[in-house]
């Protein structure tokens, strides 16, 4: 026996419903897009701030390493210290060495890495301000991205001295940036130059 075509009670979609389905299910898939996207941008973001933060203490951790020894003179004739003492630049001596890499210190400044200045300059050649350190040998980039350096000199009490012969504390300052532009830091430090006479 045949069926009655008009019998037939097996149903199916409708149009208005498949598209109705096609459009929650892409209300759904653009909700969770958006939400990865929101926490990809949050996670880079936090990525380029502790990268920030990490470059602007090595930097200074390095910087003040340096600046403490200003001055060490373990002979007694090689007039050590601080040279010049600018606003966004610091230039210093230091007896370290002989002549020839491991030789004692020798009395003499002038051999390589005992004249060491710290200022920011392009050091990369990408358009944006570095931490530069120069002794005499060439230029060495410190840290990248920092906008700005001050330095401010002390004497023993704790107050700015313009004198060379009275600074006894370097206080540094040093604000970086991350490497697109949208956040910052600054941080400063005070850095006691052991090798300067009280």
């Amino acid at each position: 026996m045949l069926e009655n075509p008009k019998e037939n009670h097996a149903q199916g979609f409708t149009i208005i419903e498949l598209l109705l389905a096609v459009a929650i299910a892409g209300i759904v898939m653009a909700s969770f897009y958006s939400i990865y996207m929101s926490q990809q941008s949050s996670y880079l973001r936090q990525e380029e701030i502790a990268a920030m933060n990490q470059n602007i203490r090595s930097a200074l951790f390095y910087m003040g390493k340096e600046i403490r020894m200003a001055g060490l003179d373990p002979t007694g004739t090689a007039d050590a210290g601080i040279v010049e003492n600018l606003p966004n630049r610091i230039r210093f001596t230091e007896d370290i060495e002989g002549q020839t890499e491991n030789d004692p210190p020798d009395g003499i400044i002038g051999d390589s890495n005992e004249d060491i200045s710290y200022f920011l300059d392009d050091a990369d050649g990408d358009g944006d301000t570095d931490l530069v350190r120069d002794a005499g040998f060439g230029r060495r980039l410190i840290a990248e991205n920092i906008s700005s350096l001050l330095f401010d000199y002390l004497d023993g009490d704790g107050n700015t001295t313009a004198s060379l012969p009275a600074i006894r504390f370097v206080e540094v300052t040093l604000k970086a940036m991350t490497a697109n532009g949208s956040s910052d830091r600054t941080i400063t430090s005070r850095i006691l130059c052991r090798n300067l006479e009280y």
